[in-house]
């Protein structure tokens, strides 16, 4: 479908034709000679004398391309456009942090999986949190692993697979052994500074308390919530063990608590899976759909023809000078 961007512009059509109208070609007065001879002198070089005034004219050919010039320059200004068919873009609503503890404490085999087995805390882990990754297509995700430091893997992206994939290249203590839990809310709130979208998600995976960060995990809640983030704190592991290993579920429940967000227990592969199903539940994916046509222009092809109308009349006009010219001088 082709339209014009500026169809008001087409009003200038008749402009020419105004300005004709309010400014009419100027009138002189000149001075004559009388001669007693006059009517001899115009008999003898063969022309007609006639009364009034003298009204040079233009050729018929050059008005009408000034014509169609002035018709296909105001068509150029008026923008034609070639409008595609409508395309529709779904982009991210909610952009989403992922934190996940690689501590040395993940390497405990205490998960039981579905089918009984004892499974690697960290491995059990990943396998739930990539379909938990898969299922929030078309969102923008950032992957942050911490231990003894906080790092970020992923900024926040679309590219979900490449989450994963680096998600599953993660081992037990490549962080450090330590747990730096405010260290790794600190790194999402910074992750989260890049974004323009307002509404934020953070989800914390931890199995040990906080013995590693520069800034206390209800400090940088607190923070956190005053840039409008929320997070969803998960614990794992035994809640029974002490010392560094132990699980500090009272803090992971402040955290939530702070910035409005929720808190989750999984002691198994089967709960740690339901808890993300909650989280889908909570905070659903959610998307902005913005629909548009692609618009090609096509002012070149008007003014195009306006060049080339231009130059072809006025080669003609003065080949047809030349001729005449060079008819008179033969006649001669």
């Amino acid at each position: 479908m082709i339209s014009l961007g500026q169809p008001w512009i087409l009003l200038l059509l008749p402009l020419p034709l105004l300005v004709r109208w309010l400014l009419p070609p100027p009138r002189e007065q000149e001075s004559a000679l009388r001669f007693p001879f006059f009517r001899r002198m115009t008999e003898a070089a063969g022309a007609e004398p006639r009364a009034g005034a003298v009204i040079l004219s233009r050729p018929v050919l050059s008005v009408i391309t000034a014509a169609l010039c002035w018709a296909l320059l105001v068509l150029a200004l008026a923008r034609p456009e070639r409008v595609g068919a409508p395309i529709t873009i779904e982009t991210a609503a909610r952009d989403v942090v992922l934190a996940i503890d690689i501590s040395g404490s993940m390497d405990a085999r205490d998960f039981a999986a579905p089918d009984g087995s004892r499974k690697q805390r960290l491995a059990a882990v990943r396998d739930v949190v990539g379909g938990f990754v898969a299922g929030r297509e078309g969102d923008r995700m950032a992957l942050i692993v911490f231990g003894s430091a906080a790092y970020l893997q992923t900024p926040l992206t679309d590219d979900l697979q490449t989450v994963t994939e680096l998600l599953d290249r993660t081992e037990v203590g490549m962080a450090g052994p330590h747990t730096a839990l405010g260290d790794a809310i600190g790194l999402a709130i910074r992750t989260f500074e890049s974004s323009e979208i307002d509404q934020r998600l953070l989800i914390l995976l931890s199995d040990g308390s906080d013995t590693a960060s520069r800034m206390s995990p209800i400090n940088a809640a607190e923070i956190a919530a005053d840039r409008g983030v929320e997070i969803y704190t998960i614990g794992v592991g035994d809640p029974d063990t002490t010392g560094e290993n132990r699980v500090d579920l009272a803090t992971l429940q402040a955290i939530a608590a702070r910035t409005g967000g929720a808190y989750f227990f999984a002691e198994d592969e089967a709960a740690l899976d339901a808890v993300y199903a909650r989280i889908d539940e909570l905070a659903p994916r959610e998307t902005e759909t913005l629909s548009f046509r692609p618009r090609r222009s096509l002012a070149w092809v008007p003014m195009g023809l306006a060049a080339l109308l231009g130059l072809a009349s006025l080669a003609y006009l003065s080949l047809r000078q030349r001729l005449r010219a060079r008819g008179r001088a033969e006649a001669v």
